[in-house]
């Protein structure tokens, strides 16, 4: 196995509320699993699965609907490490290499956090800078230049 394929694919979303542009409040939630830590949501893409349609079902997994808007895409994929206590979980991966969009709920989506399978215990919508302030050290840095290039896009 190369070094590549030690960081498993995986479809990001910072979602914006359907009241954008004339807010541009971000979608953050609090994971169930690890105290504290707030993130946007994510997952895995399944092999043999196209990256847009791995967008939408996470989704629907992780909050509920699926009822979005592709507003932008970053332009390539970003990397992060797992810290040790979560890559002991995601062996053999070390990390996760991720596609992030920038998605606007529709004006009819309602958020259910309480799915099957639920990941998340609370959320609300921040600035850009609180989320940053509130994400995961460990990702802190992939939260700055994703957030970093749609506000020079000017869409945050």
């Amino acid at each position: 196995m190369n070094k590549k394929d030690l960081y498993r694919p995986n479809v990001a979303m910072i979602i914006v509320s359907s009241s954008y542009p004339h807010t541009k409040e971000i979608f953050l939630a609090q994971r169930n699993d690890l105290l504290d830590v707030w993130q946007f949501p994510q997952g895995g893409i399944d092999e043999g699965e196209e990256v847009q349609e791995a967008l939408f079902r996470e989704l629907l997994e992780e909050i509920g609907t699926d009822m979005v808007e592709i507003i932008a895409e970053f332009p390539e994929w970003i990397s992060y490490d797992f810290p040790s206590r979560i890559a002991e979980t995601m062996k053999p991966f070390i990390g996760q290499k991720q596609k992030y969009f920038l998605v606007k709920l529709h004006e009819s989506a309602t958020i259910n956090i309480h799915t099957d399978e639920p990941e998340f215990s609370d959320y609300k919508f921040v600035t850009a800078d609180e989320a940053l302030n509130l994400s995961a050290s460990f990702k802190k840095d992939v939260y700055k230049s994703v957030i970093g290039y749609f506000k020079k896009e000017g869409l945050l």
